[in-house]
């Protein structure tokens, strides 16, 4: 081979050889979940009722297979904030017909350490007398409605009182009676005595009532 073609090919080699050893050597597959892993959890977040009731959904069926709800409304955690009609907190009350029985869930998105574990936490069954005009069972079929969008609808109605009352703080009820034809979430700023009250149907999203 000719002296000069073979220092070149030499010399190609050697810079070839170099520069693979200058190249950083890519991560495993391992590595990269180890590092994916290392990113921050989120903050916990308020959800909408939809997302708890279908947690709390599950055991309840477990419980009872014919298990229907009675009530489910928002609650508080004081290290989350609720806003926009979702809530870090919810509870359910389901009841079943053939026990004659009603018990509570609920649902945190949030452990705040103290009284709050996160997650669904089920309560003793008590008994139940069955439905009244003012409290009865109602098909998860109806329950359309999440409650973000029944608080957007219930905020567009009350919206001039709740700008003259900015510190009332709101809460959220679904149930069913007999004044209406399908369940209702109540949206309440304050309290039934002064406060600002807005019936959304729960199936439709129209407003039913209110004050």
């Amino acid at each position: 081979m000719d002296k000069t073609l073979l220092m070149t090919a030499s010399a190609v080699v050697a810079a070839l050889a170099m520069t693979a050893c200058s190249e950083a050597p890519k991560p495993a597959p391992e590595t990269k979940a180890a590092e994916a892993k290392k990113e921050p959890p989120k903050p916990p977040e308020p959800v909408a009722a939809q997302t708890a009731f279908y947690e709390m959904y599950k055991p309840a069926r477990a419980w009872a297979t014919d298990a229907l709800p009675l009530s489910l409304s928002s609650d508080e955690v004081p290290s989350l904030k609720n806003e926009g009609g979702k809530a870090a907190k919810w509870v359910a009350v389901f009841v079943s017909p053939g026990r004659r029985e009603a018990r509570t869930f609920s649902y945190s998105a949030v452990d705040d350490g103290v009284n709050t574990r996160k997650g669904v936490t089920a309560g003793g069954a008590q008994s139940w007398s069955g439905a009244t005009p003012k409290s009865r069972p109602f098909q998860t079929t109806e329950f359309v409605v999440n409650s973000d969008a029944a608080y957007a609808t219930a905020l567009a109605k009350a919206g001039a009182w709740v700008k003259k009352h900015p510190d009332k703080k709101v809460g959220l009820l679904l149930g069913s009676s007999s004044k209406f034809p399908a369940p209702v979430w109540m949206v309440i700023w304050g309290n039934t005595k002064s406060g600002y009250m807005v019936y959304v149907n729960a199936t439709s999203g129209t407003v039913v009532g209110g004050k």
